[in-house]
């Protein structure tokens, strides 16, 4: 067991073809938001290089990367720690999440056809079956993938790239939720098809606030391990 905190064979090594400097950075990303590295944990460079199969440079340029966009804290004489987010950092995020969701439901409403409705009961159904095998980390690919279609079915190109920007840190606040949310996010989720394929824009609306909100209100109530 390394003391990153990863079981050998967690992660596959890196090719070496293509940029590696990049590969670096989105697989150390990945294990955050997927918080395989957890909040607050030591990130050791020679450990993590050795699991990835790169040497310590790419690493060490990742996390100086990762620390500038605030998932990594780089302490001096310390070392790299994944960031531990406050409540209000986390607050900020999922209520300007509210505010870009809720927008993409209304416009989803009011432009989706079949093909887009159907896509989203079919990730739906995806989400329904991960809950019910309690397979949490299928449970949020798939919410994530939900709300990427519902933003994609809105059809307002900034839109979508502002959602991408917080798209990473949605789903890092979510994972530690995704148990406690369980079948009710799906019901919502439901609910929300239901409004965009009768073309309700303001029931997508409400429902897609109130959704998210729900997720706001559960990370805050959380069980803190």
């Amino acid at each position: 067991m390394l003391s990153a905190g990863l079981p050998q064979g967690t992660v596959p090594k890196l090719e070496r073809p293509g940029p590696l400097r990049e590969r670096v950075y989105e697989a150390l990303l990945e294990l955050i938001t997927t918080r395989a590295l957890r909040p607050g944990q030591h990130l050791v460079e020679s450990e993590l290089a050795g699991h990835l199969g790169v040497s310590r440079q790419p690493v060490r340029e990742a996390l100086q990367r990762l620390n500038t966009e605030g998932w990594v804290d780089l302490r001096p004489a310390q070392g790299a720690f994944v960031h531990e987010p406050t409540e209000d950092e986390a607050d900020q995020l999922l209520s300007v999440r509210t505010l870009l969701e809720a927008e993409a439901a209304r416009l989803a409403a009011a432009h989706s056809g079949r093909p887009g409705i159907e896509a989203l009961e079919e990730l739906c159904s995806q989400g329904e079956r991960a809950v019910a095998d309690d397979d949490v980390d299928l449970a949020v690919a798939t919410n994530a993938a939900f709300h990427a279609k519902v933003m994609e079915l809105a059809g307002n190109v900034v839109l979508s790239e502002l959602a991408a920007q917080v798209d990473r840190r949605v789903r890092w606040y979510y994972t530690p939720v995704a148990r406690q949310r369980g079948t009710r996010s799906w019901i919502e989720h439901r609910e929300l098809i239901a409004a965009i394929a009768s073309r309700d824009e303001q029931r997508a609306t409400e429902i897609m606030r109130t959704h998210t909100e729900h997720t706001r209100q559960t990370y805050h109530e959380r069980e803190q391990s």
